[in-house]
């Protein structure tokens, strides 16, 4: 999307709002509960998901009876003795065999529950996933409520097209509003982007309508510098981060980008790191039209950077799968990823046709509609910056990138498709608050032995990664404080553990741990 317009007599840069068409979403979340049911009526229950409940008198006797049933857990409640498991085989052998083995309380399959959560989160019947899939995708949704509610000394600046006040998500919430054209609080949005992305950055998490936006309960700041044909230059975002920053936002959301900087540009940036913001800025969409270098994102992680240091973040878009969108930038200037094809977000009134719409069951007022662009994978990084600064306030901006970086799905390994990875907002959140797990590995020949321990956990989650790709979780759930690993010649390994809560949540996570193996 393009503005056209510019102010006369004054040098312009044109910026580009980082934005594609977007298609229908997908969804990847839903809320279940477990009902009663004898473990020998497999054959007559449905067993949704195929997953089953298992009750257990302690975690060894679980242990061996998923050895010798072949069973996995998926999620583990230590307080109720209770997990998620599923099969390596057939479900109704695998119900009836681990009925039967010692320890085993009760076999029981999941049963829905209705809750007061936003519809973007809940379950389609359709296809088993919720429209609003980069709030799981992102661990989001693993955030400690009492997180969300302290996010409300944190302002989030979105310099955009304006913004739908009136949409339910941004109703609900704090939200503040200028324009820098026409200096006054005129903030109407009829392009419909300024909307899309504030929903994202920092639409409600709790009025039980439309989207859950990344930022908890933080106060919104609309900064409006374009919208209806008109160009958005370097001269409107240098003021709008001047009175951003003058009016309290700690974190500031640029999603939009051009091909060359400015002096302007470049003292506005000066003047928001001097005051101790953090700016988030798109990539670009344009890696099939040469994937050049965008600005101010550029500005933010320098090139050549390899995601190390710099004054802020570069946000890049994933897919669904964990991988680059395929219209995302890339370069030695990425920093980070998030969830950035077919999104989900709310829909400005009036620009009802600015996106592809859906409709939310549950939902009964506001507009909704999905999207796909660095544009909307930034507000979700600013989101959860600003969860990482409501969990420890004492932190630095250069304090919170770090974090993110360091607790995104790359676990320490970077490239120039998403940087560090993509962002694992419960992670950061437990990074944050400066507790830790202490991991070590030893080789041994073609195996890693690895231990650790932490005085937070009650179970762990340990993942790999291999060469610098995502990391997958190889062990969850476990009480274990050990394990071995194999690995092959050739390669590199990054190993990090997460600690798990009474509640399977996370509260810690180690560093991640290198290995090299030469041939």
């Amino acid at each position: 999307m393009t503005f056209v317009g510019v102010i006369p007599n004054v040098r312009h840069m044109a910026l580009r709002l980082a934005v594609l068409a977007g298609t229908a979403g997908l969804v990847v979340f839903a809320f279940v509960a477990s009902a009663a049911a004898t473990p020998t009526s497999a054959g007559h229950l449905s067993w949704p998901r195929g997953v089953a409940v298992v009750s257990y008198d302690s975690p060894a006797a679980l242990g061996r009876a998923l050895d010798r049933a072949d069973g996995r857990v998926i999620r583990r409640i230590p307080a109720l003795r209770a997990a998620e498991v599923t099969p390596r085989g057939d479900l109704t052998a695998f119900v009836r065999a681990i009925a039967r083995e010692r320890g085993i309380r009760s076999v029981e399959p999941l049963a829905s529950r209705t809750r007061a959560a936003e519809p973007g989160l809940s379950l389609l019947p359709a296809n088993g996933f919720a429209l609003e899939w980069q709030y799981a995708a992102t661990r989001s949704d693993a955030v400690p409520t009492r997180v969300l509610r302290a996010a409300a000394q944190i302002t989030i600046a979105v310099i955009d097209t304006g913004a739908d006040v009136t949409a339910p998500d941004l109703s609900s919430n704090r939200v503040q509003g200028f324009n820098v054209r026409t200096r006054n609080a005129d903030i109407r949005d009829l392009t419909g982007h300024g909307t899309f992305v504030s929903s994202i950055a920092a639409g409600s998490v709790s009025n039980g309508e439309g989207i859950a936006g990344f930022g908890g309960d933080s106060n919104l700041l609309v900064v409006k510098v374009g919208g209806e044909g008109r160009t958005i230059t370097d001269v409107d975002e240098a003021a709008a981060i001047v009175y951003a920053v003058d009016h309290g936002a700690r974190v500031i959301n640029l999603s939009f980008g051009g091909p060359t900087t400015s002096a302007t540009e470049r003292r506005a940036i000066d003047y928001a790191v001097g005051s101790g913001a953090l700016i988030v800025a798109a990539v670009g969409n344009e890696y099939r039209n040469g994937n050049a270098v965008e600005y101010p994102a550029a500005l933010l992680q320098p090139v050549g950077s390899e995601g190390r240091g710099g004054r802020g973040l570069a946000v890049a878009a994933s897919t669904i799968a964990g991988t680059r969108a395929p219209f995302s930038n890339t370069g030695t200037h990425v920093s980070i990823a998030a969830p950035g094809e077919q999104v989900l977000g709310a829909v400005s009134s009036l620009a009802p046709f600015s996106f592809t719409r859906v409709t939310l069951p549950g939902s009964v007022a506001g507009l909704y509609g999905t999207g796909s662009g660095t544009s909307f994978a930034t507000p979700q990084v600013a989101g959860a910056a600003a969860l990482v600064w409501a969990t420890n306030p004492g932190l630095a901006a250069r304090d919170v990138t770090e974090i993110l970086k360091s607790t995104a799905s790359g676990h320490g390994a970077w490239n120039a498709e998403l940087g560090f990875g993509v962002i694992d907002v419960a992670s950061a959140v437990a990074r944050s608050a400066g507790e830790v797990v202490r991991l070590t590995a030893a080789r041994n020949g073609m195996r890693v032995r690895l231990s650790w321990e932490s005085q937070l956990a009650s179970t762990y989650r340990l993942a790999v990664s291999r060469d610098g790709r995502i990391a997958r979780t190889v062990l969850d759930g476990t009480p274990s404080t050990s394990t071995t690993y194999g690995v092959s010649p050739g390669h590199a390994y990054a190993f990090t553990v997460t600690a798990l809560g009474p509640d399977g949540l996370p509260v810690a996570a180690s560093e991640p741990v290198r290995v090299r193996f030469p041939r």
